[in-house]
């Protein structure tokens, strides 16, 4: 077995040791509330731990000696005296009434039944998966990949346009519709070094907005070809009624673009979110409560922790955020849902309507926030433990010795930089005693130091899981970011463009990286960030604390991933984990009507109540006068 696979092996193992020898106090509640404390605490006892549960004197449940705990008892009751309680249980029994025991068979027997049903595995499942492509569909792929090998059929309906979803695969079938939804690669792949140019111009505000405008553009039509796909299919009585006939179990969708969330609400099929982004943004905005005094809007780099004058930036952001994604969807997806659906279905009804939310993140990466019953969070689902390199490529890692290696990695959009920076960046390198391996498809820059291997493509997972690999430069998508936290590998960062920017926000925030300005970028600024993720400890020591807390699951988040959807299949939806805030307006969701009709009735009673003593002192002032009188 190579040195990446024992490494591997050894941080698995280490993630799934017991803690022993740990103390725990308990202060627990008397009667029932005990006996299922109690079966925890003889648990920790099993496992090596020390427990001290502190009773108080008039206990009745709780004993004094156990062999699972130590107690201290305290001098005073807690209420719960067995010969009270118990006289005021009977009470309200008595004054209860009895159901008959013929009455309670039925409703157990189901009872039952509904609990082994749920219990069963789900055989041979259809799926029908409607993803976005780009980055997007590598991970999908290796949800429907997960799916295959559970023996479901999937099914992937993909635009003719599409540039990472083949037609041809052993582990989904195909539906290509001829027609575009808006992901050209050339024409994307244009767009993207536009905007590069763009930041390249600088920070000033004319070039803010000018990036702005032309992101929402290109978003704009980008939703405005998914929709004409979508109409397409609509009409495609044929299409349409085969997909009826095949009777999918659900629809499994990315709701960064409409199709799949449209398609199930016509096919009447239960859905389910492979999701950080929907059409309007960061998936928790549209289906979790997200005050601004403490989440922040993506893209505003603030954190949990805001002053006033930071909350005052995070509504403003909140405003043009909101302003942006209305310019893109409303215009776009209101008619279109009106047209077919009716004018009393908002289309985010549809969005909001999911039975499960797959969330592509967790709390390593977000910031504390409220969440929903039916978000289920497998961030890292993706990544894996490390396979052994080629032998070229493991040579080259080891002729680092102690210094170690360097992986360098822009993602799937831009494969070349620009070429002065090209030229700084490997000018940079040249100068460490590190080993650096580049995935760099343009020129081979005249800079590039004897240290340096440049790839058409690397092995982005196996590198990064190589104990030699010390630092990782990325452009910050969530694929990699979660495989560098997976790994324990610190970062330095250069984001392009999108959410890039705010992921690895976060990840300063948690100390894990250095972020620069593609727009400001060159050798010494690139040099000094190296150095010092590379010679500072408490990069690399924070970065193997966020990967010890990702690992530490109960279950594989794949594997929590497929028993959601499973579930899902099982019980034909999961309504019961909808809250009904999505049906609500925004007066009802805040309350509104109820307050103004409680302010009315307050104003209705202070008036009377005005009114009443008005007219008494009217009357007896009066009356008094008029006796005198």
């Amino acid at each position: 077995m190579s040195h990446p696979n024992l490494v591997a092996l050894a941080v698995l193992l280490c993630s799934t040791l017991l803690v022993n020898g740990g103390k725990s106090w308990c202060s627990p509640v008397d009667g029932s509330h005990w006996i299922n404390m109690n079966i925890i605490i003889a648990e920790l006892h099993s496992r090596g731990h020390e427990v001290t549960v502190v009773r108080p004197n008039d206990t009745w449940y709780i004993k004094s000696e156990s062999p699972h705990y130590k107690t201290i008892t305290i001098n005073s009751s807690a209420g719960f005296d067995e010969e009270r309680f118990g006289g005021f249980v009977m009470k309200t029994l008595i004054m209860r009434r009895q159901d008959s025991l013929s009455e309670m068979c039925h409703p157990n027997l189901v009872a039952l039944a509904v609990l082994l049903c749920s219990t069963l595995l789900v055989n041979g499942g259809k799926v029908l998966v409607f993803p976005l492509d780009g980055s997007h569909w590598i991970n999908m792929n290796i949800i429907v990949e997960e799916l295959h090998s559970r023996g479901h059929e999937v099914t992937v309906v993909r635009p003719n346009d599409t540039w990472y979803i083949k037609s041809e695969s052993p582990h989904y079938k195909t539906i290509t519709i001829n027609s575009s939804a808006g992901f050209d690669e050339e024409r994307f792949g244009g767009f993207v070094m536009k905007i590069l140019d763009m930041r390249r111009q600088g920070a000033s505000l004319w070039t803010r907005l000018s990036m702005e405008y032309d992101l929402m553009t290109h978003f704009y039509q980008m939703h405005v070809k998914v929709l004409e796909m979508v109409e397409g299919m609509f009409e495609d009585t044929k299409l349409m009624q085969s997909l009826r006939d095949a009777k999918y179990d659900l629809v499994l969708t990315d709701p960064g673009i409409g199709t799949g969330a449209l398609m199930a609400h016509r096919l009447g099929l239960p859905l389910v979110f492979n999701v950080r982004w929907t059409i309007q943004g960061e998936g928790h905005f549209a289906i979790a409560p997200s005050p601004l005094s403490y989440i922040p809007i993506p893209g505003s780099e603030l954190t949990d922790k805001m002053t006033f004058i930071q909350r005052v930036q995070n509504m403003l952001y909140f405003f043009f955020y909101t302003l942006q994604i209305w310019y893109i969807t409303e215009p776009n997806y209101k008619p279109f849902v009106h047209r077919h659906f009716g004018s009393d279905v908002h289309y985010m009804e549809l969005f909001q309507s999911a039975d499960i939310w797959l969330m592509r993140n967790d709390f390593t990466f977000e910031f504390p926030r409220p969440t929903m019953p039916n978000v289920v969070y497998m961030s890292g689902f993706q990544c894996k433990p490390s396979k052994p390199l080629s032998k070229e490529l493991e040579d080259f890692v080891q002729s680092s010795g102690e210094h170690g290696v360097i992986v360098m990695t822009l993602g799937t959009l831009v494969e070349e930089l620009p070429e002065d920076i090209a030229e700084d960046i490997a000018a940079a390198f040249a100068e460490l005693p590190q080993k650096v391996i580049w995935r760099h498809k343009g020129k081979r820059p005249s800079t590039l130091g004897n240290n340096t291997r440049i790839l058409d493509w690397l092995p982005q997972n196996d590198l990064l899981g190589h104990p030699k690999t010390r630092v990782f430069v990325a452009h910050g998508g969530t694929n990699g970011i979660q495989e560098a936290i997976y790994h324990g590998v610190p970062l330095v960062g250069l984001p392009l463009m999108f959410d890039q920017a705010d992921n690895f926000f976060r990840m300063k925030a948690r100390g894990v990286a250095k972020v620069l300005d593609i727009a400001t970028v060159n050798k010494e600024n690139f040099l000094e960030a190296l150095k010092e993720v590379l010679y500072q400890p408490s990069y690399r020591e924070k970065m193997k604390e966020l990967s010890s807390i990702q690992r530490d699951q109960p279950m594989k988040p794949l594997d929590r991933a497929m028993f959601w959807i499973e579930f899902v299949m099982r019980h034909k939806g999961a309504a019961h984990l909808r809250t009904e805030s999505y049906k609500m307006s925004s007066i009802q969701y805040y309350s509104m009507d109820v307050a103004a009709f409680l302010l009315a009735v307050i104003l209705l009673v202070f008036t009377i109540f005005v009114s009443a003593v008005r007219f008494l002192l009217l009357k007896l002032f009066y009356g008094n006068k008029v006796k005198k009188e």
